[in-house]
């Protein structure tokens, strides 16, 4: 996130003990350069939000080299970033590479190759019009030394029928008449609404400065909340729980009123653009009419101009979230029980935004780190990555919009929310296994967290050998249930894995979770009842 320009060296193929590379949103150009395959060490290979052109350097010389990339392949076989054996997550999306993606990189545990001008159609390309703003200098076309037709004299062209000309003259007014019906109903629709200034592009002058109409109808029922009460409420913004490279996350408590966790953009005001803007209201919208039980509420929100201010407010779950239980606090409060119960809540969320919502939602990245917990540990689903939806988006629009001339804007005319069902569902069988191991999805020494399950999900005999053992028990119908949706949600075939509403039902109908079951299998419980009776 810095302002680097320029291709990226081949030298660092050189760098034999990286194991991340992250040159993520800055200006490079160029194409990919294949030494970065000589990296033999390289995990991460992270460079999304540039404007790198050209083919993704990867090549195997076989189908079954592609499978089993980082196990069996041989070198000889690979070429570019196909000979990076232990390479996991590939992250090259928004930029503006051709060709296909290749083999050896679509079976990686994390991988996106969204945004760019590839031919496939699984994965959301930019449009044409956007891939063309970039053309090869062999594809260039020269300029004619020839005189245009347009130069031919009149009197060299046919003269047009009468009847001809005046129906001609009769389509030209009609449409001129349409045409300012509708700008004139524009304009007033515009002049209804508060406007706000904001540069469509980054540094940009006061010529290309354009109105952005706040749409009141479509946030007339979300609360707006102003900067000094979630500062008060925040102590002065000084309780952060969480940040990323896109925002920060603090906790507070209102006068009289909820917790609440206040997600903050970073970004400086003279990056926010006209299409920010945008996205930030129709982002407002889409999470306020979320409403469920399993799902986080959003509560208001906050824009404000001096200080630049954009902050997203949801209830807070006081018990923090999923993944610090699993990982950095006592293990033993998450009893078998307590995790399937969480399960279930989690599908139960799942569900409502991919089944009952319509449009469909579907959380940004969904793991252990949005679930947030409650006080009796219910589960609450929580975009705080939604950000990023925000900035991809416009960012995949910028280059649509002309800068000359006065123009409005509103909410509703720009891009839905991108919709990642099938991501969704396999980012939840990841989330099944973490629960049930009580291991983080990627790990330094053993690697990824599915590669190290697989010997154990399909076979009865070892399968016990997944379950975290801070459990002093578990029920073996239950662990044998969750790897079976496990290995489902993770199937390579995306038409093999099964929707959330089947996957609800599937555990609905076999897990229980009362408090019969937990007393039966715990004498220790059974103990613990005797003595608070």
């Amino acid at each position: 996130m810095n302002q680097l320009t320029g291709p990226i060296p081949p030298e660092l193929g050189n760098l034999s003990g990286v194991t991340k590379l992250n040159l993520q949103s800055n200006r490079l150009t160029g194409s990919l350069p294949a030494e970065l395959g000589n990296l033999e060490n390289l995990q991460e290979l992270i460079l999304d939000r540039n404007k790198l052109q050209g083919t993704v350097p990867a090549a195997s010389n076989s189908a079954f080299s592609a499978k089993m990339h980082g196990m069996y392949a041989s070198h000889s076989n690979l070429t570019g970033l196909c000979r990076s054996s232990r390479l996991k997550v590939v992250d090259v999306s928004y930029n503006y590479l051709v060709g296909s993606i290749p083999k050896c990189l679509t079976n990686l545990p994390n991988a996106s190759f969204q945004g760019n001008c590839l031919r496939d159609k699984d994965v959301k390309q930019r449009p044409s019009t956007q891939c063309g703003a970039f053309p090869s200098k062999s594809h260039q076309v020269p300029k004619s030394k020839h005189r245009p037709t347009e130069d031919v004299p009149k009197h060299q062209k046919e003269s047009k029928p009468t009847w001809l000309l005046a129906l001609e003259i009769a389509t030209g007014i009609t449409v001129g008449s349409l045409f300012l019906v509708a700008l004139r109903t524009a304009f007033h629709r515009c002049n209804s609404k508060p406007a706000i200034i904001i540069p469509w592009k980054k540094s940009a002058s006061e010529k290309e400065q354009l109105a952005v109409y706040v749409d009141s109808e479509l946030l007339k029922d979300v609360t707006k909340y102003s900067r000094q009460e979630l500062e008060v409420a925040c102590e002065d913004f000084s309780n952060i729980i969480g940040s990323s490279l896109d925002s920060l996350v603090y906790k507070g408590t209102m006068k009289g009123g909820p917790e609440i966790a206040v997600i903050s953009l970073s970004i400086k005001e003279e990056h926010w653009t006209g299409y920010l803007e945008l996205y930030f209201q129709r982002e407002v919208a889409d999470l306020a009419r979320l409403n469920h039980d399993s799902v986080g509420k959003l509560l208001g929100y906050c824009r404000e101009i001096s200080p630049f201010t954009r902050m997203l407010v949801f209830e807070y779950a006081s018990n923090g979230t999923l993944h610090e239980h699993l990982h950095y606090g006592e293990g033993s409060q998450l009893s078998w029980t307590r995790r399937m119960r969480i399960i279930l809540g989690i599908a139960r969320g799942l569900k409502y935004l991919h089944a009952e919502l319509e449009p469909p939602f579907t959380i940004s990245e969904l793991n252990s780190s949005a679930v947030y917990l409650t006080e009796d540990f219910s589960p609450k689903l929580v975009d705080f990555e939604s950000w990023k939806t925000i900035i991809a988006r416009s960012e995949k629009n910028s280059g649509s919009i002309g800068s000359n001339g006065a123009m409005c804007l509103l909410p509703s005319s720009v891009e839905n929310r991108h919709l990642d069902i099938q991501g969704n569902i396999h980012a939840f069988g990841i989330l099944l296994l973490e629960i049930i191991s009580g291991r983080p999805p990627f790990c330094k020494d053993r690697g990824s967290l599915i590669d190290w399950a697989k010997d154990y999900l399909e076979l009865p005999d070892v399968m016990s050998h997944i379950v975290d053992p801070e459990l002093k028990h578990f029920t073996y119908d239950d662990l044998k249930l969750i790897c079976e949706i496990i290995s489902l949600c993770i199937h390579p075939d995306i038409s093999r894995r099964p929707s959330m509403q089947e996957i609800s039902l599937m555990l609905e109908s076999s897990i229980d979770t009362s408090v019969s079951i937990e007393l039966k299998s715990s004498s220790l419980a059974w103990a613990e009842l005797a003595l608070s009776s």
